[in-house]
């Protein structure tokens, strides 16, 4: 299915439906009306907050409508909703460069990771010739940091930081006597 692209039309965006496709039949890109109406916003008081006029947001709510990344942003705020609720998820799997982009990332970790925490003098090596390698490969990974070690399990003889603080007994006191 196509997307649908939006034209400039009297001031407003209108939706620019495919020959042969319905306007039923275009795929749902937002779920802006559903999480609106969910948090009980009107057209007017969404209009007031984002400085437009209700029939543009009207035509913007169209699940089929193709919005900007700002059109988003002025409805996450207006709605006061993260930014994800707004956006229709899809069954597709991620396209082949961010599916390699993730894998890399994750394999850059996974070696900085290496480098950084092992005592070995030829791991440590391994490790900054496999980091230069997959830097050569993609530049932007160059700033990329290691897993981070927090969340991990510790084994039955490791306290956590909790353990670090110090309470007062104050503090620890129920207050049901007040």
């Amino acid at each position: 299915m196509a997307t649908v692209e939006m034209h400039s039309a009297g001031g407003g965006l209108v939706p620019i439906i495919p020959p042969g496709e319905s306007h039923r039949d275009a795929r749902r890109l937002h779920r802006i009306r559903t999480v609106r109406l969910r948090e009980g916003v009107s057209l007017r008081s969404a209009a007031r907050q984002m400085g437009t006029d209700v029939r543009s947001l009207r035509l913007q709510e169209e699940e089929s409508t193709d919005l900007r990344l700002s059109d988003l942003r002025r409805w996450q705020k207006a709605l006061d909703v993260p930014l994800t609720e707004l956006v229709e998820e899809t069954e597709e799997p991620l396209s082949r460069p961010v599916l390699d982009r993730a894998r890399l990332v994750r394999v850059m970790k996974t070696a900085a990771a290496i480098h950084e925490h092992s005592p070995s003098l030829g791991v440590k090596r391994m490790a900054t010739m496999l980091v230069e390698q997959l830097v050569e490969i993609m530049p932007e990974l160059k700033n990329v940091s290691p897993w981070h070690t927090y969340g991990q399990r510790r084994s039955l003889d490791e306290f956590g930081r909790i353990v670090e603080r110090r309470f007062s007994d104050a503090m620890l006191d129920s207050s049901d006597e007040e």
